[in-house]
């Protein structure tokens, strides 16, 4: 029951209009399911493959979110399911997505990856790059996805000053383009920011998705 009290905790200390992804990449599906039957319906993996295998085997009122770096090569196995893609880093990839979208007749919500962090080794588009992209006339005929935000994860550090300022830099740039960039496939609704370690101060930046795995799961069983 460990699962699901860690997973009260953190509902009862976030605010309403943030939705919790339980990041279960690695665990177990007995853990999944303690923490279905704890009310958790959001989950979110790095692995097609394992998703897709959780998908089949765990109670279809699931939202699935891929937050892994993704292979296009690999969306065909999720396109059918997936509630939301994180971390679109490219066009191309969106391209992808709409196809496989477009042969199960859904619209597939994603959201760009802005890199905020200073490390090098972290994925995203600078927000010139993202800007560019929505005014793509390739990404505008793109009719099977829809951009529905901004994601970004900080730099690993302990210093509060600079994640507070990568938070708010994301935030002030979503902010700016929530209205300016609405169009038929993007319409900006959700900043996904935080996990375990800086979760409340991402919230503090106007976070409106947090990805929680090592406070809900504890560490991961495996190496992913």
């Amino acid at each position: 029951m460990e699962i699901q009290k860690n997973i009260q905790e953190i509902i009862k200390s976030i605010p309403a209009n943030v939705t919790l992804v339980a990041v279960s990449k690695t665990k177990p599906i007995s853990d999944l399911q303690e923490a279905y039957d704890g009310g958790q319906r959001v989950f979110g993996e790095n692995k097609i493959q394992e998703m897709a295998e959780k998908f089949e085997a765990l109670p279809k009122d699931i939202q699935w979110h891929m937050i892994g770096h993704l292979q296009s090569n690999k969306v065909k196995y999720m396109a059918h399911f997936v509630n939301l893609i994180h971390g679109i880093d490219k066009l191309k990839t969106l391209k992808e997505i709409n196809k496989q979208a477009k042969k199960h007749n859904r619209i597939i919500s994603c959201l760009l990856q802005a890199k905020i962090a200073q490390e090098e080794t972290k994925f995203g588009l600078s927000f010139d790059e993202i800007e560019q992209l929505l005014k793509n006339p390739e990404f505008k005929e793109l009719e099977n996805i829809k951009i529905v935000g901004f994601m970004g994860m900080a730099s690993f550090t302990d210093d509060q000053k600079q994640l507070n300022e990568e938070f708010a830099s994301l935030n002030s740039f979503f902010q700016l383009h929530k209205t300016k960039t609405a169009t038929s496939n993007c319409q900006l609704e959700t900043l996904s920011m935080g996990m375990s370690g800086d979760y409340n101060l991402a919230i503090k930046n106007g976070s409106s998705m947090i990805r929680v795995g090592s406070s809900i799961f504890g560490n991961r069983n495996y190496s992913s």
